[in-house]
């Protein structure tokens, strides 16, 4: 049988044409895996064994009987525990939803499931997506596959853990604020949140609303851009959805901004091996930024998380009245990160605070899409640091504003909607982990921002590094 580690989707998709290893093997191969190997990373909170055989058995007939198979047909994936999946538990990583089994799945989740690619396992996240390191979660903590003291970032942890120590071709997460982009860098592998509104965000799992956006972490920009053609497009279930649209210039005649002060960086040498034509530009504030999105955000997670009252469904305290039932479920239930949020959230909407706070801050969104339009004048894509250094060490970031500074540098695409790509671009000197190359693009141009990195990729091998497990 082929060698089967760490492959691409195209390069798995002609081991299966080519007949040189069955879509049952190729299965079986991430199965195993992630049984040798989770104990060490703990990425996975639900493994699809026997579904997952029976989906690559079929894909297996179907190449037996001469049929031509897609892409993505045969080709095994991970999805953070945020999305809905038909008959198979979705927790969003919190005790109030530890027996929840959705009766539908998500939009996403269905189109993979139509392009034949397998679902073999929920992946591990902070809980409802609240934190940047997946030690958030209720049920346990993820290591990063680079050093198994360090985090892997998050709240799409599990997925980029996942992707980095080969227990899937590539992983679904959801990216509020960095939550795709920050694990990625931090793992040393590719995160890409698209433009807001290109993928449905029905059934999956809320946190907020008009901030979300689904994305695909995986090997490369090459594999991302097949996985986001699968899953982008309107959705009559998300009135936010845009229609598809997929084109960039392919002249590779691109114009690079380098945010000012991060021109010396170590990242930054990646953009200069390829685009010497670079030119320094103003990003938004990232303070400015930092302070709006934690206002914003915990005041949709406030509202988001109402629904779980003990009632409608999820897990219930036992409680003699109905107020009783409310505040015990929600303190038993939810963890300290959770209340965090949901408490600022609700103050900030409060009467008397609401125009202090939310009104003002979603005035300082406006400005700031405002001079990410100004920014774009001078170039096409804009490029940072990723994250301000590499995975820290679990427990360093215990304070909640030293955690909430990790997302400085990607909190602003979410707050103007913008697509957003990290890729490897390096690493630490000091703790030979991992460091990302953020990619900002403007808003529908998820194709140039996809084009660009597969350039850098294609003259580069970061992406190609691999964890010792």
């Amino acid at each position: 049988m082929a060698a089967l580690e760490y492959l691409s989707i195209q390069q798995a998709h002609d081991l299966l044409v080519s007949k040189q290893v069955s879509a049952t093997e190729l299965v079986q191969y991430y199965l195993d895996r992630i049984a040798k190997y989770d104990d060490k990373i703990n990425a996975c909170l639900y493994v699809r064994k026997k579904n997952a055989i029976k989906q690559a058995e079929k894909v297996d007939a179907k190449i037996a009987r001469g049929e031509q198979i897609g892409l993505l047909e045969g080709i095994p994936y991970t999805a953070k525990d945020m999305f809905l999946t038909a008959g198979v538990p979705t927790t969003a990583a919190s005790k109030i939803l530890k027996n929840f089994v959705p009766p539908h799945s998500a939009t996403v989740i269905d189109k993979l499931k139509s392009a034949g690619a397998i679902l073999i396992a929920k992946v591990n996240q902070d809980e409802f997506a609240h934190g940047g390191s997946t030690e958030n979660s209720a049920y346990k903590k993820t290591a990063n596959p680079w050093n198994k003291n360090h985090v892997p970032g998050g709240s799409s942890g599990g997925s980029a853990a996942a992707v980095a120590a080969d227990f899937g071709i590539f992983s679904l997460g959801t990216d509020t604020g960095g939550s795709i982009r920050q694990p990625a860098s931090y793992c040393g592998v590719t995160g890409l949140k698209p433009t807001y509104g290109r993928v449905s965000r029905y059934g999956v799992v809320a946190m907020a609303s008009s901030f979300d956006c689904i994305g695909p972490l995986a090997r490369s920009a090459e594999d991302a851009e097949i996985v986001l053609k699968a899953i982008e497009g309107r959705d009559v279930m998300d009135s936010t959805t845009i229609p598809s649209n997929f084109k960039a210039n392919h002249s590779g005649q691109y114009k690079v901004g380098i945010a000012a002060g991060y021109t010396d960086n170590i990242v930054m040498d990646a953009v200069r091996q390829h685009y010497p034509n670079t030119t320094e530009v103003e990003l938004p504030s990232g303070e400015l930024a930092l302070a709006a999105y934690y206002v914003l955000v915990p005041s949709e997670i406030s509202s988001n998380l109402e629904r779980y009252d003990g009632i409608r469904y999820g897990a219930r305290s036992k409680a003699t009245s109905l107020n009783d039932t409310y505040t015990k479920t929600r303190d038993e239930f939810f963890g300290p990160e959770v209340k965090r949020r949901n408490m600022i959230g609700t103050y900030s909407l409060s009467a008397g605070y609401y125009d202090a706070y939310y009104e003002k801050a979603m005035r300082v969104r406006t400005v700031l899409r405002e001079q990410f339009n100004t920014a774009f004048e001078a170039c096409d894509v804009i490029v940072t640091p990723t994250t301000l250094g590499p995975a820290f060490a679990f427990g360093a970031k215990a304070d909640p504003l030293n955690m909430y500074k990790e997302d400085i540098l990607t909190v602003s695409s979410n707050l103007a909607g913008l697509p957003a790509i990290s890729i490897p671009a390096g690493f630490d000197e000091a703790t030979k982990l991992p460091l990302g190359l953020q990619i900002i693009g403007r808003q529908g141009e998820d194709a140039t921002v996809l084009e660009i990195a597969k350039q850098i990729q294609a003259n580069s091998d970061w992406h190609q590094r691999r964890p010792k497990l």
